[in-house]
């Protein structure tokens, strides 16, 4: 590394970033790089050199725009033009060169599939809803279309199509496909800025933070019903019970596999590629619960599934919202608002909130997740039977009854 290189920070460019001046102003990394800061706070890296000696005309090479480009990637930019003067060779025609390589045309299906290989499905847990999303919504329709030729209209056309059915969803891939544009853009795989000035409510409506929380009357009666196999599909009623006593998000019950449950040592272990956190999940599965399902065992384990069959995200969804028109609830509600009654009800019964995250499969906050990793099994058993006894209570039923399921798959 030269002397004098490397000045520019992280936290620097930050301060600098979006921040508003009354002149433009020019710092230097070292060796060539700089940045180019603008009244509007806009940044752009720059690398200077000479094809000659000194009395040559400098030649000022534009590599990019920060944060699309970060710091690491502007200097391994740099150390590759000067790798090429090293070598006779001219900077600006060699990074076109490349750039043309390496943004090269590209359709909109190749764009989006770059985004869920390399980046969605290491790090997003729903990454088989939203390639069902693209397959129904996007590819069939622009899918085929070099990304530089999709212009926003032919966008908008695709947004306005889920609109008609649901505003939300429409609202969720836009999010989706924009983030996957910028991943594209910033990895230097392809480029498009079609997307970049809409807005979520250019194209739909945002997801509304659901505050529904079951009364304690329409919770013991859902669970009643349940238990009881003869009001919903065996199905629904066995994915009822899993939603209700663990407070799993619907995804980790809909996706289970028997090798997740050890039914020696009675837990349920959630692997992380089915969980939002990215961490595993290990659930205590109460006594009252473990002849339901040892039941369910003997039905589904030839499927290898807990449910028997794995039923499409949007299906399962749109099913239970409609539950509570079936059982005449004034509010409407859908399967996640009851995570949220289990989490609410706990902290009532006194639970400490950590067991109840815990029970959630939240991330564990700040250093907390780098040094606490106990599990604390003995109080999440404790808390799921206390909120076992509470449910029988709910649903009139003063007696710990073990839970019989009776139910198959369909």
């Amino acid at each position: 590394m030269a002397i004098g290189t490397n000045k520019l920070s992280d936290k620097k460019l930050q301060s600098f970033y979006g921040v508003e001046r009354e002149s433009v102003m020019k710092l230097a990394d070292g060796a060539g790089l700089m940045i180019r800061v603008t009244k509007k706070g806009s940044i752009s890296w720059t690398f200077k050199y000479r094809l000659g000696g000194r009395e040559t005309e400098a030649i000022v090479l534009t590599l990019g725009k920060y944060p699309d480009m970060t710091l690491k990637q502007a200097r391994e930019v740099r150390d590759k033009c000067r790798s090429w003067l090293a070598e006779g060779k001219d900077p600006r025609l060699q990074f076109n060169l490349t750039m043309e390589e390496s943004l090269k045309p590209v359709t909109v299906k190749e764009a989006l599939k770059y985004w869920i290989d390399e980046y969605a499905t290491d790090n997003r847990a729903n990454v088989e809803r939203h390639k069902a999303q693209l397959e129904r919504h996007i590819y069939p329709y622009i899918g085929s279309m070099a990304l530089s030729d999709c212009e926003t209209r032919y966008w908008l056309k695709c947004f306005d199509r889920i609109k008609r059915e649901s505003p939300v969803a429409a609202g969720y891939i836009f999010q989706m496909c924009k983030q996957a544009l910028k991943y594209c853009r910033v990895r230097r795989y392809a480029v498009s800025n079609w997307l970049d000035d809409l807005t979520i409510t250019d194209v739909g409506k945002k997801q509304r933070k659901g505050d529904r929380v079951l009364y304690d009357g329409e919770l013991g009666k859902l669970w009643e019903l349940a238990r009881s196999g003869e009001f919903f599909s065996p199905y629904y009623s066995s994915l009822l019970i899993i939603l209700i006593v663990f407070g799993c998000r619907s995804q980790e019950a809909r996706l289970s596999e028997w090798k997740e449950w050890d039914l020696v040592q009675w837990l349920w272990t959630v692997p992380k590629e089915h969980s939002k956190s990215g961490e595993k999940i290990i659930r205590p599965i109460p006594v009252q619960l473990q002849e339901f399902i040892k039941e369910l065992h003997s039905h589904n384990e030839k499927s290898g599934f807990l449910l028997g069959v794995v039923k499409k995200s949007e299906a399962v969804s749109q099913t239970g919202r409609q539950m509570h028109k079936r059982l005449n609830h004034a509010e409407s509600w859908t399967l996640h608002d009851l995570r949220r009654s289990f989490a609410t009800k706990l902290n009532e019964l006194g639970i400490a909130p950590h067991v109840v995250e815990q029970l959630l499969g939240h991330a564990m906050p700040g250093v907390m997740a780098i040094y606490n990793r106990s599990q604390y099994l003995p109080e999440k058993l404790d808390a799921l039977n206390k909120w076992l006894e509470r449910l029988d209570v709910l649903s009139g039923n003063h007696e710990n009854v073990v839970l019989l399921s009776g139910r198959g798959t369909a």
